[in-house]
């Protein structure tokens, strides 16, 4: 599987939530201690908007993201108020730059974790369901990409929650129709550049690891001598796939089954259940 993180909030360095957290998803490349395997060295890509343009920036490699000379150079130097950050480890589609996430269609981003059980046995009929308008922008070769584009289809730009839940309800039932007793494992995070949407489900209900921060203002309270706390909002959050460190009261288990919403003002959390497609 794969380990991810998004962060949205006030401007900060890559470097800041990359590479300098005790656990960070640097070190998870090597040394993840929640996902399926413990190296995840089949490429990597890190994404993020700047006040100049709505469509953000990717960087997507082959490589292992803890030797990239590249990465780390960039790491210091772009700083954003949004980052979506992946490291893969290939479920079975080949190692190429197409396959690595995050994904992106006009302004919006997409990342994953997890799998479409059997994929090979439902790819056709799961990209023929993809928009004839959309099919022609797939690159790759990923589970991930087409859950991405069966999105899109569904109506990603109008109603996210409502597209992920259509996407999800399709991909169970055309497993099923396969013989896939559980069809779909997935954490997902979504962005349009504004908002950030992430899911946590699974058929069998034994969904991938996924975290989220703590208020600032209440780990202010507890951690009072952290520099980070103070330079950024009360409003900034993280979602990992696993924490980037021990710190006490900063992570909380996104619950199974549920999507939330990351936006200005309150944040939301949600139950999710796959729409009947």
């Amino acid at each position: 599987m794969c380990r991810w993180l998004a962060y949205w909030g006030t401007p900060v360095l890559l470097d800041t939530i990359l590479y300098q957290p005790a656990h960070s998803l640097i070190d998870q490349s090597l040394h993840s201690k929640l996902g399926v395997e413990t190296t995840n060295g089949d490429g990597f890509g890190v994404g993020w908007y700047s006040a100049a343009n709505d469509t953000p920036a990717l960087l997507r490699e082959v490589g292992p993201a803890w030797s990239n000379r590249n990465l780390r150079e960039l790491a210091g130097h772009v700083r954003s108020p949004l980052f979506f950050a992946h490291i893969r480890a290939s479920t079975g589609t080949a190692v190429q730059q197409s396959n690595c996430h995050p994904f992106r269609y006009g302004r919006w981003m997409f990342m994953h974790n997890g799998a479409i059980a059997d994929f090979p046995r439902m790819r056709r009929d799961l990209s023929l369901l993809v928009d004839p308008g959309l099919y022609s922008d797939m690159e790759g070769t990923t589970d991930s990409e087409v859950m991405f584009y069966l999105t899109l289809t569904f109506g990603l730009e109008q109603d996210p929650p409502a597209a992920v839940a259509t996407m999800a309800g399709v991909v169970e039932r055309v497993g099923r129709e396969h013989g896939v007793e559980f069809p779909l494992q997935m954490t997902i995070a979504l962005t349009d550049g504004e908002r950030v949407w992430v899911f946590r489900y699974s058929s069998a209900r034994a969904s991938r690891s996924l975290f989220y921060s703590s208020r600032v203002d209440a780990l202010r309270r507890l951690h009072p001598d952290l520099a980070f706390l103070r330079e950024v909002s009360d409003e900034t959050r993280l979602v990992v796939s696993e924490p980037l460190g021990d710190l006490p009261g900063a992570w909380n288990e996104v619950p199974e089954n549920s999507y939330g919403v990351i936006q200005p003002g309150d944040d939301e959390l949600h139950r999710f259940a796959p729409a009947a497609a």
